[in-house]
């Protein structure tokens, strides 16, 4: 896309930012091409649904779009790693490496729940760097890359839109005013914390179940305040942690610990992230 968000320089990166924004631009193309053909199949009677061994769903749409985004990576940067949740992983020579999730809320997708995302990250030598969340259903896509800011796109699915507009989290500064957000409070008991659900439920003002990436869509534009989920893979979140990041927020996993490698997250709008986290250690 033409008119990149502004440079600010910044430490934390070894990765250039111009080789940065090309891949960027990259991303946020597939991105849309991947959800026009996921809205292909969307509210399709006939869809089959089959299950992986862990007992989730997946279809024709997660496989397909999964395989047009690793032909466009691997077209426009034949070097660089890809690591996809249908279809495995391909080693980076070059220090860079996608992470793609075509379908993320897949039981979203089958029953017509138009909450689905198709998420692309990026990592230069293992750290999170850009990320694009394109919710296809909703002609709405949220992208970020390091020291770039947050940035949200609306309005189209066929071609990408020419405005995007800095998104920022919110300034809620205390849990019982708050937002929080969360897929389910079977995610919990499934990984062992059923009571910290109810300490959030109980911490905060309002509890919402909007799921998956949509929550942490939603958190990166202001509208929720905390995002918590005590189990992710890595493609759930590795686009998701850089756009909280440049809108301004703080993602880390349950134990405080940055990045997307240790298996649950937490998101907030930055004020809340102590908070919310004395709850889940305590």
């Amino acid at each position: 896309m033409s008119g990149h968000p502004p440079q600010i320089h910044t430490p934390f990166t070894t990765a250039p930012l111009p080789e940065l924004d090309r891949r960027l631009d990259v991303a946020l193309s597939a991105a849309h091409e991947a959800g026009a053909l996921t809205l292909g199949l969307f509210e399709t009677a006939s869809l089959q649904v089959d299950f992986k061994p862990d007992g989730t769903p997946v279809t024709v749409a997660d496989r397909d779009a999964e395989m047009l985004l690793r032909e466009r990576v691997r077209d426009a940067f034949p070097h660089d790693g890809v690591l996809g949740e249908e279809h495995g992983e391909l080693r980076s020579d070059s220090g860079y490496r996608w992470i793609l999730d075509p379908i993320d809320g897949t039981a979203s997708f089958i029953r017509g729940v138009p909450l689905y995302g198709t998420l692309i990250g990026l990592e230069h030598r293992g750290e999170p760097v850009a990320g694009v969340i394109h919710m296809p259903a909703l002609g709405q896509t949220m992208f970020a890359r390091r020291a770039g800011g947050a940035w949200l796109l609306a309005g189209s699915n066929k071609a990408l839109p020419g405005n995007p507009h800095p998104t920022r989290v919110s300034t809620t500064p205390s849990l019982d005013r708050a937002v929080f957000c969360s897929t389910s409070p079977e995610y919990f008991r499934k990984a062992g914390r059923p009571e910290l659900f109810a300490r959030y439920d109980l911490a905060c003002a309002h509890t919402r179940g909007w799921s998956d990436c949509y929550a942490f869509f939603l958190l990166a534009s202001g509208r929720v305040d905390l995002v918590v989920e005590p189990s992710v893979s890595i493609w759930d979140v590795a686009a998701i942690a850089p756009i909280v990041r440049e809108s301004g927020g703080m993602f880390t996993d349950l134990a405080g610990r940055s990045g997307v490698h240790h298996g649950s997250a937490i998101a907030s709008n930055s004020l809340l992230h102590e908070q919310a986290l004395a709850l889940s250690r305590s």
